[in-house]
């Protein structure tokens, strides 16, 4: 079996991590598993240090007609079985690299946004239905979307996203300690994300005086960078909330802020699925999630982690507050959350059941 993997971005976040996993995790179970990304990307280089190999192309944009040669190329030579795109503009020049050449089309959808969110004159319709064969919704929530959508539900396969449930479990926070001046007795509240209006930050930063009106010790730190920095530190300032939040921008130790964080929030008002989350419970902390895309399937209220409407900073704060105060029924729930990550949503089961889709995709095309 070969498979022909594209990704896209040139930054790195959760699509990209979970690219390599899955291309990390082929490489024992003798399946061919190559890799198109862009050149100089955050994923190219870790690829290699990985040992998979990896074909650096440029590509600017969906129809980039030059890159689609390069990968007309590739796919002729190599033969590949399937061609799995991981982004939406992988989507597109995997179709138009393989017009003609007998091969498969498998897309991961990782967004919970309807694919008529940004179209002209609804022509992602036509790309959805007819640029591929298959697709892997990385939530049960994103499969239902797609199928409203348009797209046959028998052509949509779920498979959650995996984590490598121990790799944050040996990283140590005393430097943030020292770097952030934190004291004893303040209570750590974390979201890690990137800064995008779908990750609802304004809604937690909103929510963050009246916590401190309840828990004055507490303080947030908000891990990511993105587009929202400057207005989302607007907002902070406005409020007055001073050294009480924090905003890191992009960090490499993002695992010493959940060794360090009492609880972790995940504030958004659409999430595919929410790596982020199972990072945190892998790591046994309590968490507290917005009822929004996939973020239920993981976080199954009062029994391993506290849901709480999406978009309301007043229902946010009153979730972060229970879950600070009744810190013995919180670690319960933690726990629960963290047996639940390691037999559901490991790098292993994920990995399992892509290749279970491939497998299945074969077999139906050779009837």
């Amino acid at each position: 079996m070969k498979i022909l993997h594209l990704n896209t971005e040139k930054t790195w976040r959760g699509g990209e991590q979970q690219t390599l996993n899955l291309l990390q995790g082929l490489q024992p179970r003798g399946i061919t598993a190559h890799l198109v990304c862009q050149p100089s990307s955050h994923l190219a280089a870790r690829a290699r240090n990985a040992q998979i190999k990896v074909f650096p192309v440029a590509m600017r944009g969906e129809v980039d007609l030059l890159a689609s040669r390069r990968l007309r190329k590739l796919i002729q030579t190599f033969r590949y079985d399937i061609i799995h795109a991981h982004t939406s503009h992988a989507h597109m020049l995997a179709f138009l690299s393989s017009i003609g050449i007998q091969t498969r089309r498998l897309v991961t959808r990782r967004v919970d946004f309807s694919i008529y969110r940004h179209s002209f004159l609804r022509l992602s319709g036509l790309k959805y239905r007819f640029m591929a064969d298959y697709y892997i919704a990385i939530s049960r929530k994103i499969k239902e979307v797609l199928v409203q959508d348009g797209i046959a539900a028998d052509r949509i396969f779920v498979v959650p996203s995996g984590i490598h449930a121990d790799r944050f479990a040996e990283d140590r926070s005393d430097h943030l300690i020292a770097e952030f001046e934190i004291q004893p007795h303040e209570q750590i509240v974390l979201n890690v994300a990137h800064l995008a209006g779908h990750k609802g930050q304004q809604y937690l930063v909103q929510a963050i005086p009246r916590v401190l009106a309840e828990i004055p010790h507490t303080r947030f730190f908000i891990v990511g960078g993105g587009a929202l920095m400057d207005e989302l530190q607007a907002l902070a300032a406005s409020l007055g909330l001073d050294r009480k939040l924090v905003f890191t921008g992009f960090r490499t130790d993002v695992g010493a802020f959940y060794h360090l964080a009492d609880l972790f929030v995940m504030s958004s008002v659409q999430e595919g699925l929410g790596t982020a989350v199972l990072d945190a419970l892998a790591l046994g902390k309590p968490v507290v999630a917005t009822r929004s895309g996939g973020l239920p399937e993981i976080i199954h209220d009062g029994e391993t982690g506290k849901l709480v409407a999406a978009a309301d900073p007043g229902s946010l704060a009153e979730g972060i507050v229970e879950m600070l105060t009744e810190t013995e029924r919180a670690q319960q729930m933690a726990q629960r959350g963290q047996k639940m990550v390691r037999q559901k949503f490991s790098m292993e089961a994920m990995v399992d059941k892509n290749v279970e889709v491939y497998q299945h995709i074969l077999k139906a095309d050779n009837r």
